[in-house]
């Protein structure tokens, strides 16, 4: 650009709708209809361009984090065809990138630059593309207060943080949400009437879910709050529980379930990994996509969810990872519902306290030859998009019912930890209702917690091994003992195993080490394993630690009783 760096002046300039009173506009009518952007030197069209992008010169764009973003129609997102297919939104937001901006301009506004004609035969106007190192400085700027915030893109109505609902397709300046509506539902009333209230129950409950093999009132309890949990999180901006959909036989009806919920809110399916590294890098990836559920569709028959990756996850609001290829950090927050299907999983780990079941169980050989259901071909009937409005439709109008009666939490939920704020008002919501049993399959939920049984037959076999033994002045108290005798006792030199098959073991199956014996151990001190729980001390006269099991209602033992224990 060789244009001197001055003001440009033209008395047919016109203003931009959307530009703020201090700035100074220099956009030029065009009769097709695209608005001009006179620009000079290098400098002028930084300043230039910069201005006019923040007063909106471009459709559609906002800021997310310190970044213009645009959002754009994306082609191709057909129909889906199947329930476990990836449910793209219509609508993507994308940074603003040189390339892209280049592309914008030059589809939406006209960019030029006054030349002189060859031979000192005055000017004229050409229409130029920035240069790359013009738009990489104009993008470069991290404050654009003329754009609104972008914070996400959704595919369904939510609710706002005042219970209010987000239900018109199109930017909401309240929350910063850009609704992107794949489904149609009309109008939903914030006051709906007995009459449709009734109507929604009976459809949701009566017909919708009916015939789904639920093992227990607590699991169909269960999966309509997950259903609705998307609708509601942005309202009570509660930290949400793994969701585990599992069933005893395959054709159950596993992934008409999840695909309702990611059908409603966009969906991403993955697949199930077992290295933690691989599983950290898709989760950054997945949370990089705008969809509201993710999902790890049809694991192993028996596979163990026990990911310390995935227990960090569900626990956080946001997620930092290193950015994929590069050394910088990146941060997403993390507001999706996270799913897994199967057959007969469990849980190990962290992951135990942190998910909550669906469970069903058709109870007969071939479950996918069932017939008389309320909803004949259930799985090809949600595809359709018509339908997915009328459970959507239904299901809002039961929430705003329970919003217009006052949004009551329920505080008779178990207690769970980082999740009882989302316990209490999905259970207030189901109580509303009149739906029973949530949560109430919690204890039965803890014999599928794999860790859970393996320690707790350890520590069991443990008090055969390892008697207690008589302390004079204390009677019988429990036997104290380091991690290189406990190692010793797991491999007798003649004779069967004396710890039935329950002593820790590698991948391989052979006895841990010494060392390694003793790191597992120390994660286990005064972890509760039902009625059971290990205990430990240094033991001063070695210096080296000291192990021991203790039973709910054992007595303590007197602290000048100690040494004599050691």
């Amino acid at each position: 650009m060789t244009t001197a760096d001055q003001e440009p002046q033209d008395a047919n300039h016109s203003r931009s709708p959307f530009r703020r009173e201090e700035h100074t506009t220099h956009l030029h009518s065009v009769p097709g209809g695209r608005r001009r952007i006179k620009i000079g030197s290098d400098p002028h069209a930084i300043r230039e361009l910069a201005r006019e992008i923040d007063g909106r010169c471009l459709p559609e764009t906002y800021v997310h984090e310190g970044s213009p973003v645009v959002l754009e129609r994306v082609s191709g997102t057909a129909q889906v065809a199947a329930g476990d297919e990836d449910v793209t939104l219509p609508v993507r937001p994308t940074v603003l990138r040189p390339s892209l901006l280049a592309r914008l301009l030059a589809e939406e506004v006209e960019v030029f630059q006054t030349a002189n004609k060859r031979g000192g035969g005055g000017t004229y106007d050409e229409e130029v593309t920035p240069t790359a190192a013009v738009l990489g400085a104009v993008l470069a700027r991290q404050t654009w207060p003329g754009l609104p915030v972008l914070h996400k893109v959704i595919s369904t109505p939510v609710l706002r943080p005042d219970g209010t609902l987000l239900q018109e397709p199109g930017y909401d300046p309240a929350t910063g949400y850009y609704l992107a509506g794949r489904i149609q539902t009309g109008p939903i009333p914030e006051a709906p009437t007995s009459e449709q209230v009734a109507e929604s129950r009976e459809f949701l409950l009566g017909t919708f879910l009916r015939d789904f093999p639920w093992r227990t009132p607590a699991d169909k309890a269960n999966y309509l709050a997950l259903l609705a949990t998307p609708i509601l999180r942005p309202m009570n901006r509660a930290l949400c529980p793994f969701g585990v959909v599992d069933a005893t036989m395959p054709g159950s009806g596993k992934t008409i379930l999840t695909s309702c919920v990611g059908l409603l809110v966009g969906q991403r399916v993955l697949t199930w990994t077992d290295s933690e590294e691989e599983l950290r890098k898709s989760i950054t990836t997945v949370l990089g996509d705008p969809a509201g559920v993710v999902v790890f569709d049809n694991l192993v028959e028996g596979c163990t969810i026990d990911s310390a990756v995935l227990a960090r996850l569900v626990t956080e609001r946001t997620w930092t990872d290193r950015r994929l290829g590069t050394n910088s950090a990146t941060v997403a927050e993390n507001d999706r519902l996270w799913l897994a299907t199967g057959n007969n999983l469990r849980t190990g780990g962290d992951m135990a306290s942190r998910a909550v079941w669906v469970r069903l169980d058709p109870d007969c050989p071939r479950p996918e030859a069932r017939t008389g259901f309320s909803i004949p071909h259930l799985d090809t009937w949600i595809l359709d998009p018509a339908n997915q409005a009328t459970v959507l439709r239904h299901l809002l109008i039961l929430i705003l019912d329970w919003t217009h009666a006052g949004a009551k939490p329920s505080y008779d939920v178990p207690a769970m930890r980082q999740f009882t704020k989302w316990a209490q008002h999905l259970g207030g919501f189901l109580a509303h209702h009149g739906v029973a049993g949530f949560l109430a399959n919690a204890e039965e939920s803890r014999e599928l917690d794999d860790d859970q049984a393996e320690w707790r037959a350890f520590l069991l076999q443990w008090s055969q091994v390892m008697p207690n033994v008589h302390v004079p002045g204390a009677g019988l108290m429990p036997r104290r003992v380091g991690a290189a005798e406990l190692r010793r006792s797991a491999e007798p030199e003649v004779g069967p195993d004396p710890w039935d098959g329950t002593f820790p073991t590698t991948t391989s199956g052979r006895p841990l080490t010494v060392k390694a014996l003793g790191k597992r151990l120390s994660g286990q001190i005064g972890r509760w394993r039902g009625d059971i729980v290990l205990r430990s001390e240094i033991d001063p006269a070695t210096n080296t630690r000291t192990y021991w099991i203790e039973r709910e209602g054992d007595p303590k033992p007197h602290p000048d009783q100690t040494q004599k224990l050691l």
